[in-house]
């Protein structure tokens, strides 16, 4: 009787701490030595393990911050930096292109696609685009390809010059919709953030700020080998040009 009874009270204790919806700060003298912040995780910032500055908890789960700053950016949002949910569907719209045209993700039907959120000013993200393109030229003939999506706020007025001094043949995005960007429907909080999604539109695995390209490249291999092994046709249908 008394297991029984035990068993009962953690498993409310449970359910009380799953239901927390309110973030609850923790003592400093309960703060550990060395912690990750995950706000600056989830903005690509990592910095590894260190003194944190504060710290909470929500929904039973502790988390902590290399500033106080942190601490309110993630009281003010808590969800946004929960861990996340894989594989989800993506979002259907993705941009549009240089001239204007909506792009969904309709347009690559029957691909798996790399979506690269990136802007001009983020030495990381244009440090990354050469592999990219290799990445995008060594498996676009099966079924693959890789598709840059700018958060440059001046759209194409900053993009078209930076891209007429390089040589990138996969298509590239503007995120210019300032009502519903597309930036916030995949849930990015920092750049660079790619998001890899199958032939079924799902969101199979995702990565923030500095990426290691070996990872990604395994990803792609794995998930074109997979689909291939369930006679998934690389291309159900054309897809439209998007030069």
């Amino acid at each position: 009787m008394k297991s029984l009874f035990a068993g009962i009270g953690l498993l409310l204790i449970g359910l009380a701490a799953a239901a927390q919806s309110t973030p609850e700060e923790i003592a400093k003298k309960e703060l550990p030595k060395k912690a990750v912040c995950v706000v600056c995780a989830a903005n690509g910032e990592g910095h590894g393990e260190e003194r944190p500055a504060a710290g909470m908890r929500y929904k039973g789960r502790a988390y902590f911050f290399c500033s106080a700053k942190e601490a309110v950016t993630f009281k003010q949002d808590p969800e946004a930096f929960m861990p996340p949910v894989l594989p989800r569907t993506a979002p259907r719209a993705l941009g549009a292109k240089l001239d204007g045209a909506a792009v969904t993700l309709s347009d690559f039907e029957g691909k798996v696609t790399l979506v690269d959120f990136w802007a001009t000013w983020c030495a990381p993200c244009v440090a990354s685009m050469p592999d990219l393109q290799k990445l995008h030229d060594r498996y676009s003939d099966r079924g693959f390809s890789v598709v840059g999506v700018s958060i440059d706020e001046e759209g194409a007025k900053k993009v078209k010059p930076f891209l007429a001094k390089r040589k990138f043949s996969y298509p590239i995005l503007l995120d210019a919709d300032g009502k519903s960007p597309v930036w916030k429907a995949f849930g990015v909080h920092g750049v660079p953030a790619l998001f890899l999604v199958n032939r079924n539109g799902q969101i199979v695995r995702q990565w923030t700020g500095k990426v290691n390209r070996k990872e990604v490249e395994k990803a792609v291999a794995e998930i074109l080998e997979a689909e291939a092994a369930q006679d998934i046709p690389p291309v159900r249908r054309t897809v439209r040009n998007l030069e």
